[in-house]
């Protein structure tokens, strides 16, 4: 491709819009541009990437025994309500209705579709297990979408589905899958950790992440020496003993004035954070709970939401929460709260603690489980942070950043059970069947790769991902001599399957290397005044000295590095 014939308007300036070098990025190289909050245009240079990345998962998608085909973005509401998530998804989901007022919805995803499709066409145990899976445009419309693809509402994805006999053929469909990640994004350049995971509003027995570290990913992986790693959101926290006084004391009320806050609390009782427990107020769906967590600890919202099963998930507001406490916010307690009241399981084990009265301007201490109150259950409601017990072997764990590009789930019979998607077994007898679910991010595999992948100058391209995988630049167009060499090794490398971008613009040399570093090829030829004495300058995008050479040398060079 040359660039004089192709759409590759490049930028010097980071856009304002851009916060992450991924989306400054793509920006800036002219792979894609804004349509509107969270939908993106991508130009020739951003096809190129996607349809690699496509490549990369389809390759190890067919190689796996897994068979492709494609569904309609635009789905009838019908086996969505069959299946509950018609309303499960709440705001997410783009609904429309058609001229004949029948709903449909712009596809989130696809499992009820597949689902639905196996259900008609597959009725013998013979026909089992099969995996299904499509690369296609999926749409949510995120609340808040932001840093380019990473989180945005409209995105390609590939999406797979296995349908099995029993439990035992799951596990294999599901390490066959796993398999078949680790190959695809090995294949990508991508440095990764598998992960445990909520399975949301998927559901399902077990999920697991594949998650690219990076410092601007959204979310926070848990990991131990031992090998554990989980996801924040599903990662089980061991109850620290807390240093509480000792002894049955009894209950007091204090007056606290104008102290709403735990930092308020600790500073004018000169106590540690640690023995203040505090009661966060929670609508879920309309239902209204109090969480009572220790006070330096946070809440784990997907742990809540999961127990509650609601869609929605909001702190009250104040008119809700001094209807259920009786007094201004910044006061809530257990005792005599006009809600259900959920412990931490780390709170369970405290004595004597220090909670809000339910009246403004006071605090209880020395309150005890029981004897004061009790809790309607108890069960692991907080984040996990640096340092707690690791759930699997006891040692300090660690957390860092990541970025999800795949998310495999053991669906079991969530949705065959709900859409009567069934098989005769040997005997004649009707069974259900048991499902997984295995999805790719393809527009975010491309941002994680840049994150990974870049430098000051641009992207840095692996080779399997690459757009182009050599850049010929002649450095003066108007030299015969340089433009019939560079036109030979762009020609040649053409011929031989390779992709190739020629810079052969009537730019300056400086524009034409800073674009070249920017787009990120592997391998830059340069076609300079060396061209009369037949030498060329051969560098690695990567890094590496500018190294002479004849235009056959460079080539084969190109061959081995390609191949």
């Amino acid at each position: 491709m040359k660039m004089s014939k192709v759409l590759m308007p490049t930028l010097r300036e980071v856009p304002a819009e851009a916060e992450i070098k991924s989306h400054q990025l793509m920006l800036r190289a002219g792979m894609m541009r804004k349509v509107a909050a969270g939908v993106y245009s991508y130009l020739p240079l951003g096809l190129k990437v996607l349809k690699n990345v496509e490549n990369i998962i389809r390759k190890s998608m067919d190689s796996h025994d897994a068979c492709e085909l494609l569904m309609p973005a635009i789905l009838p509401a019908e086996t969505y309500q069959v299946s509950g998530r018609w309303d499960k998804f709440g705001p997410e989901m783009f609904r429309m209705k058609d001229r004949n007022s029948r709903d449909f919805c712009l596809g989130p995803t696809h499992e009820e579709v597949f689902t639905d499709l196996v259900k008609g066409e597959i009725h013998s145990y013979r026909a089992l297990p099969i995996t299904l899976y499509q690369i296609q445009t999926k749409y949510r419309d995120e609340r808040r979408p932001r840093f380019g693809v990473m989180r945005s509402r409209e995105f390609i994805m590939k999406d797979a589905y296995s349908f099995d006999r029993d439990a035992e053929g799951l596990d294999k469909s599901y390490k066959n899958m796993y398999d078949a990640y680790n190959e695809i994004f090995n294949n990508m350049g991508l440095d990764f950790i598998v992960v445990d995971a909520d399975s949301g509003a998927m559901g399902g027995s077990g999920s697991q992440e594949f998650m690219v570290k990076s410092e601007v990913g959204e979310d926070t992986i848990a990991y131990c020496e031992c090998g554990f790693a989980s996801n924040i959101e599903k990662a089980v926290c061991v109850p620290e003993e807390t240093a509480c006084p000792e002894g049955d004391l009894a209950v007091e009320k204090i007056h606290t004035p104008n102290i709403k806050t735990i930092e308020d609390l600790t500073n004018a009782l000169k106590i540690d954070e640690k023995v203040f427990v505090k009661t966060l107020i929670y609508n879920g769906d309309g239902k209204i709970v109090a969480v009572m967590l220790r006070g330096d600890r946070e809440l784990n919202e997907t742990k809540l939401q999961n127990y509650l099963g609601c869609t929605e998930l909001t702190m009250a507001d104040f008119a809700t929460v001094e209807e259920v406490t009786g007094a201004k916010v910044g006061f809530a307690g257990p005792i005599g709260i006009k809600c259900p009241v959920l412990m931490d399981s780390e709170v369970a084990l405290m004595k004597n603690y220090i909670v809000g009265a339910n009246e403004t301007d006071y605090h209880f201490i020395n309150v005890n489980k029981d004897r004061d109150f009790t809790p309607d259950d108890i069960l692991d409601l907080r984040t996990i942070v640096d340092g707690d017990k690791c759930p699997k072997c006891g040692k300090p764990i660690s957390t860092v950043q990541g970025i999800e590009v795949g998310h495999i789930f053991k669906l079991g019979t969530k949705y065959s059970e709900a859409l009567g998607c069934g098989y005769l077994d040997e005997n004649g007898k009707e069974q259900p069947m048991i499902m997984g679910c295995y999805g790719i991010g393809v527009n975010r595999c491309v941002a994680a790769v840049i994150e990974q992948h870049c430098d000051d100058n641009g992207i840095v391209w692996p080779m399997s991902v690459a757009p182009f995988k050599v850049s010929v630049v002649p450095v003066n167009v108007s030299d015969e001599t340089q433009m019939n060499m560079a036109e030979e090794i762009y020609n040649t490398l053409t011929a031989k399957g390779i992709d190739v971008l020629m810079d052969d613009r009537d730019e300056r040399a400086g524009v034409k290397f800073k674009d070249a570093d920017l787009m990120g090829a592997p391998i830059r030829i340069t076609v300079g005044k060396g061209a009369k004495d037949g030498l060329v300058e051969y560098k690695l995008r990567a890094g590496g000295d500018v190294l002479n050479m004849t235009p056959d040398e460079a080539l084969a060079k190109v061959y081995e590095l390609v191949k």
